[in-house]
């Protein structure tokens, strides 16, 4: 029997791969992890993390004059970016720590190199040029910030991974993009008091989100004062003779500006792997090849997370790593399920998701019936906010079955985590009816919505 010098090398500590190393190596396996950067991954060190942590920075401007409806006097404030990144960076170094040590106390080996593959079971690393073997390999490499490279003067550009690390706060910022990372970046730099343009090519933000979702959004951005150019791209980004940054576009002209942010995607992080020394098949944007249960064609080399480009989440991430432990070291041939994922968009408001939008519904089911509310919610009463609430469910008529839930407004998150046990459950129309409503709340209209507002059939809105 071939002798490696461990039963598991797990390349990538991000969450998968630190899941999946500490899990197998608690089960005694020999598990050696190598991580170039730092451990936590993209979301720990550079993604949902801190950028959570800035979400709640940004939104105190506004609870500081919602305040005052409420009878509080709240004098003069004032905003120190500095102490935000050092605070940011305390949390970030002590949840790195946690990471670290879970692996410690678990017994794997911590490798802090680049780690490549040099053949089926063989990986070099790269700081020390010592070639190391392994039964099993789990690519966790994860993804990283497409830097549109095509556009001029895309060197002068940042990406999310740099705003995290900013020496000052610009005072005007355009973000090229209309996912969920330009939507929230958008939101976090308006909050804490930069003139911010967002400008995309699409004809809506949040492409594959619910319409009233979107336009809720859109419109809720633009009243607190974000600009927002749709149908748009940057042509060129250059400097000025005064230091700032000229953004070029094709149908708004020039947006003279401190900061240019690229939020145009993630890309799977498998450039100069060695995966084509491995014989690891990837797909035309370099995403990893895996059947249902993370194997590649090379039959002891799995993959796991963001490289594989299948939903790009922390949690499936994590999710991945325990079924690969499951069916390689558990005998118990588990496959990820990547059905009914809730998510979030940490949006101002936010918008909880999970199921399928009204669109989509329409094209799968004979008829759907679609229930939904607009309300300013209680909190904003006093305060004098304008914002709406939009709250949605898509029923599929056949069966009752509630295939779909959005939620625009405080707190959607929050919401959707509950909704998408719900739905995971197979939740009909008919079990949040016989709900009793938590009152007074925002959520109790996820169960007072007795008569369908609208219905479609055969795609018509009848």
């Amino acid at each position: 029997m071939t002798q490696f010098d461990y039963d598991l090398f797990v390349i990538g500590g991000g969450s998968g791969g630190v899941r999946s190393a500490r899990l197998a190596a608690a089960m005694g396996k020999r598990v050696a992890i190598a991580e170039e950067y730092r451990f936590g991954g993209t979301c720990v060190i550079r993604g949902c993390v801190p950028k959570k942590l800035f979400v709640y920075a940004s939104q105190f401007h506004e609870h500081f004059e919602d305040a005052r409806g409420y009878g509080w006097t709240v004098g003069d404030t004032s905003f120190s970016w500095k102490a935000l990144i050092e605070a940011k960076d305390r949390e970030i170094a002590r949840l790195e720590g946690l990471y670290r040590k879970g692996l410690e106390n678990a017994g794997a080996e911590i490798l802090e190199t680049r780690a490549e593959l040099v053949g089926p079971h063989n990986i070099r690393l790269v700081k020390s040029g010592k070639v190391v073997t392994a039964e099993r390999i789990v690519i966790a490499v994860g993804g990283s910030a497409n830097p549109h490279a095509s556009l001029p003067g895309y060197e002068l550009c940042i990406t999310s991974n740099d705003a995290f690390h900013l020496e000052e706060l610009p005072r005007s910022i355009v973000i090229a993009g209309g996912g969920y990372i330009a939507v929230e970046f958008a939101n976090i730099f308006h909050g804490l008091g930069v003139d911010t343009t967002l400008i995309y090519r699409g004809k809506e933000i949040l492409s594959r989100f619910d319409q009233d979702m979107r336009h809720g959004l859109h419109e809720a951005m633009e009243a607190k004062g974000i600009r927002i150019l749709c149908e748009d791209i940057i042509t060129k980004v250059s400097r000025t003779a005064a230091g700032g940054l000229l953004a070029e576009t094709k149908n708004n002209g020039h947006l003279s500006t401190d900061q240019v942010m690229l939020a145009l995607g993630r890309d799977p992080n498998t450039a100069g792997l060695g995966l084509e020394a491995a014989g690891v098949a990837v797909n035309d944007r370099g995403a990893v090849i895996v059947d249902e249960y993370s194997r590649t064609n090379v039959p002891n080399i799995y993959a796991l997370g963001d490289v594989t480009d299948r939903v790009q989440l922390t949690p499936v991430a994590i999710h991945e790593a325990m079924c690969f432990i499951e069916t390689e070291y558990k005998n118990n041939p588990t496959a990820p399920d990547h059905d009914l994922i809730a998510t979030a968009v940490f949006s101002q408001p936010e918008i909880g998701t999970v199921g399928l939008s009204e669109e989509d519904a329409a094209k799968r089911f004979e008829e759907i019936e679609v229930y939904r509310a607009q309300f300013r919610p209680m909190k904003a009463t006093l305060s004098g906010r304008q914002e709406k609430m939009i709250m949605k469910l898509i029923v599929n008529a056949a069966d009752r079955k509630v295939v779909g839930a959005h939620i625009l407004g405080h707190d959607a998150g929050e919401m959707a985590q509950l909704l998408g046990v719900s739905l995971k459950a197979g939740v009909t129309k008919d079990d949040f009816d016989r709900t009793m409503a938590v009152h007074p709340t925002a959520a109790e209209e996820l169960v007072t919505m007795y008569s369908p507002t609208y219905r479609v059939r055969n795609g018509e809105r009848v």
